[in-house]
């Protein structure tokens, strides 16, 4: 009597964990389903080089043939996209290996952060690196296959939204960079929209190192204002900058 009594305890805790799973899932799904446009970084922070092994394209395809439009961090956005960050959803892969092997997670997070979705852990027991990786990434997608994604339209919506209110706001003028999110920072973009500058994230929040084309230095903030300092001809050019996050 006691162990069915314990039985049936242990069984309901199981269906309403279940419910709940559901209602999860439902729930991440519907979120996801009001986006259109995703990114996935050029470099994944376990990698050595941008690129390396061709996981992110093989990352990008995973979530295209899903239906999304996938573009990668590294890539110069359309004008409707460049303006506002939320309108994408971010996808990443992370890397949890061991000596004897590799394990590889897929996540897509919307602009604040926060997770709507999350794979299981794809494994691979191969001894040769990039075998490995393949292979955990195919074990890993399986899970993103059975992702129930139908976009809504909500998504494009809000971009024609931002657009009109873009053209008339005052603020905005031609001198204007964009700051959209890559790897450790941002890539600044004009109203063309083309890549003028990107910022990479050091130990202070306020100070940025800057490469552009001929030209490294340092974006710091001071006063409210965005500068760019960098040597030319061994001279100390100080630029002010509009950002605008």
């Amino acid at each position: 009597m006691i162990l069915k009594i314990y039985y049936n305890q242990i069984m309901n805790r199981i269906i309403v964990l279940f419910c709940l799973l559901l209602t999860f899932s439902a729930f991440s799904q519907k979120k996801l389903s009001d986006y259109k446009y995703m990114i996935v970084p050029e470099r994944f922070e376990f990698q050595k080089a941008t690129g390396e092994y061709n996981l992110n394209q093989l990352t990008k395809g995973i979530f295209e043939k899903k239906g999304f439009t996938v573009f990668l961090s590294s890539d110069i956005l359309p004008e409707n996209l460049a303006f506002d960050r939320c309108k994408l959803l971010y996808a990443n892969v992370q890397e949890e290996s061991s000596m004897f092997k590799t394990e590889l997670t897929i996540t897509v997070k919307d602009c604040s952060g926060k997770v709507l979705f999350a794979t299981e852990k794809g494994v691979s027991k191969e001894k040769e690196i990039q075998r490995a990786y393949y292979e955990a990434l195919r074990e890993a997608s399986r899970w993103v296959d059975t992702m129930v994604y139908d976009y809504n339209g909500n998504t494009q919506a809000k971009v024609a939204t931002n657009t009109a209110e873009f053209k008339t706001d005052a603020n905005v003028d031609e001198s204007t960079l964009f700051a959209q999110p890559i790897k450790n920072g941002y890539q600044l973009v004009d109203s063309a929209p083309k890549v003028v500058l990107k910022m990479y994230k050091t130990s202070h929040p306020d100070y940025y190192i800057g490469i552009t084309e001929g030209k490294n230095g340092m974006i710091l903030k001071d006063d409210g204002n965005w500068f760019f300092e960098y040597y030319q001809d061994n001279e100390l050019i100080i630029e002010k900058l509009n950002i605008k996050f």
